[in-house]
């Protein structure tokens, strides 16, 4: 069984997340729901956000970052080049780091790691370039940690990224088509280490073909492992 520690993790469809920590810090994990076919109507509008977290610069992750920014005021985590973007289009409280750094953030610590994967941002009719893409891991209170994989295809240092973090539970793309898919994914577990999974990045179009059915089928020899199939709007608490 999963320890939450008094988090709720809730699965807004695609590759976005809310957590909600025991003091009530609201983190809002890849900023796209008004156009996401996948999230709850009735999770659409927020109450309040006080942390923006960003792996890359696609719309499909974070198409509603500005005004959501600009509406909120969250503290924004990105990689540098996307937080200066942000920066020019007048999001205020960007954090830009990179792999490797952390930030301490109220009750949350994020640390930001490797994902291998592109991050062009479209503006207008110009495509700008946004930095690496990358996951992070979230250190959430009463030690839970999390692993947002980001987009990304499998890649050896998921090795380094399980011995270094030990994260409790990994949210992973299983889609296939734009990263990696449930033969992927399942290889990506089991350098993880991790024994609590939720498949993300799935279903939302036709192209993502990749299904929880066929990454259980392919994980179901490691011993004590978890899958978390969640519905949109669906939560971990």
């Amino acid at each position: 069984m999963l320890e939450m520690h008094g988090n709720k993790l809730t699965w807004l469809g695609h590759a976005t997340f809310k957590i909600t920590t025991p003091g009530g810090q609201v983190v809002l994990m890849e900023p796209w729901v008004e156009s996401n076919p996948m999230c709850p109507a009735a999770l659409k509008k927020f109450e309040r956000i006080d942390t923006m977290l960003i792996t890359h610069g696609h719309a499909d992750h974070m198409a509603d970052a500005i005004p959501l920014a600009k509406q909120f005021k969250p503290q924004v985590v990105a990689m540098i080049e996307t937080c200066m973007w942000l920066d020019m289009k007048g999001v205020a409280n960007t954090h830009g780091i990179n792999k490797g750094g952390t930030l301490k953030i109220g009750e949350i610590e994020v640390t930001m790691v490797h994902a291998v994967h592109s991050s062009g941002i479209r503006d207008g009719n110009q495509i700008i370039y946004g930095g690496e893409a990358a996951g992070l891991v979230v250190h959430l209170p009463g030690g839970l940690k999390i692993y947002h994989a980001g987009d990304t295809d499998v890649f050896g240092d998921m090795k380094i990224i399980g011995e270094l973090h030990a994260p409790d539970l990994a949210l992973l793309p299983i889609g296939d088509y734009f990263t990696m898919g449930p033969r992927e994914a399942a290889y990506a577990t089991r350098l993880l280490g991790s024994r609590h999974v939720v498949p993300m990045h799935y279903g939302t179009f036709p192209v993502l073909t990749g299904t929880p059915e066929k990454f259980r089928e392919l994980t179901r020899d490691i011993a004590g492992l978890e899958i978390h199939t969640l519905k949109p709007g669906e939560s971990l608490s």
